[in-house]
């Protein structure tokens, strides 16, 4: 990866891959997570943590094949779970029925389960050799023969197996090989040859992709993308331009959503029915409830908590703050640590000035009440319901319930003084040149 941040925590969606794994994990079914690692195990485990807690951690400290990468949980498995599956850390795709498939044929009587995938192209792909439904072996292309190698049922290097066996077989693979190392790609003929039932299921070849570097990074990332999109259009979310919609591992969006094109969604956006999201928005740790209206090129930041049929208009950034139901902010706006109450009003280029340099302060501004354009809200302070503040006031005491409030000078008009300007200007322009 050509990175300092250990390649599982380089993230797909907003999660780091390893996360990815452990959640399709959970969501499979499992009860108990074991993360083996060469390096750093400290930040894994956090991350771990973030997605499975209890998440146990032990490192490989020789680099001795993938059987001996598992047997580093050697006290895990000694504990005599009913089934373990082993993935990969840098493998994101696959998903939770897939694993439950492996888990039912190890329900079904099988003891070793291995996951393939077919290919026009299965060069430098482990081959999986096949007698009717049952695993015989598998072999690496550089032992296989010339036959073994037209077969395009390759091994897509994730396992499950009875946890009864786990130990045993493990500690039978040998590394009787060119490199010295324990692989588990060994595993199915030690079963056979203890009159074990192996069997290999197919997947697809998406689910198994590993990555090695950024740009394989890229290539799932747009994968894990078009899977998340098609998934809520099907559920009945509307997206007007799906391939310019990114979303999070995270996100949530109800049927009759509407996403328009070049949205961006971080963590922790949740979108309800109805609501109307149009382009060029970016919306981060923030609630859209029904009917809501959002954008264009708005900015929706953590703890913005819009209401039903409120609208967020062109260019208006929003951060924790409530808009309750039918207020408006249509343009040119910041919100920032505010209460804003049931049909407010809020006028073009108004910010709430929320921050004295140490600290930041509420402004309030409640149900019915009109901001007039350009003006600048220094909290603490509240604008009472239904009352009025009229354009270019800078506001630093309450505002009255139904009261008016100016703040800004009396306008001057001095007659004349324009053409006064313009001399004056033609005659700096002349002594110039």
């Amino acid at each position: 990866m050509r990175s300092a941040l250990p390649k599982v925590l380089h993230e797909v969606a907003g999660l780091s891959m390893v996360g990815h794994v452990l959640k399709t994990v959970a969501d499979a079914g499992g009860d108990h997570s074991v993360v083996i690692v060469g390096r750093e195990a400290s930040r894994v485990q956090a991350a771990a943590e973030k997605v499975a807690q209890g998440t146990e951690v032990f490192e490989q400290t020789e680099r001795l094949g993938t059987a001996h990468a598992v047997l580093s949980a050697r006290e895990a498995l000694a504990r005599g779970f009913d089934q373990v599956l082993v993935l990969f850390g840098d493998t994101p795709l696959t998903t939770p029925q897939t694993l439950k498939r492996m888990r039912a044929a190890l329900d079904g009587g099988a003891q070793v389960v291995v996951l393939g995938f077919q290919t026009d192209d299965p060069s430098g792909y482990g081959r999986l050799l096949m007698d009717g439904d049952r695993l015989i072996a598998i072999r690496e292309e550089k032992e296989a023969s010339d036959a073994e190698k037209k077969i395009t049922f390759c091994n897509g290097g994730i396992m499950g197996f009875a946890g009864a066996d786990a130990l045993s077989m493990l500690e039978a693979i040998s590394n009787d090989n060119n490199k010295g190392e324990y692989y588990l790609t060994d595993l199915p003929e030690i079963a056979n040859a203890r009159g074990k039932r192996v069997v290999a299921l197919e997947a697809d070849f998406e689910e198994v992709l590993g990555v090695n570097n950024r740009a394989e990074l890229s290539d799932v990332e747009a994968i894990w993308q078009r899977r998340k999109r098609r998934e809520f259009m099907l559920a009945g979310v509307t997206m007007r331009d799906p391939s310019t919609v990114h979303l999070n591992y995270d996100t949530q969006i109800e049927a009759d959503a509407v996403i328009g094109q070049n949205v961006v969604f971080g963590p922790g956006a949740i979108i309800e029915a109805g609501a109307d999201i149009l382009p060029f928005c970016h919306i981060e740790g923030a609630r859209v409830a029904a009917d809501a209206i959002i954008g264009p090129f708005a900015r929706l930041r953590p703890g913005a908590d819009i209401g039903c049929s409120a609208k967020v208009g062109n260019f208006c950034e929003v951060k924790k703050a409530k808009v309750e139901e039918g207020a408006k902010i249509n343009h040119l706006t910041y919100i920032g640590d505010a209460e804003i109450g049931p049909g407010a009003n809020i006028g073009a280029g108004t910010i709430t000035c929320n921050y004295d340099g140490a600290n930041k302060h509420l402004t309030k501004i409640e149900r019915g009440a009109f901001i007039g354009s350009n003006s600048a809200l220094v909290a603490p302070v509240t604008v009472g319901e239904g009352a009025y503040v009229g354009s270019g006031s800078v506001v630093t005491q309450d505002v009255p319930p139904d009261a008016l409030a100016i703040a800004r000078g009396r306008q001057t008009n001095i007659a004349g003084y324009g053409a006064t300007i313009r001399e004056r200007n033609a005659a700096l322009k002349a002594k110039r040149s």
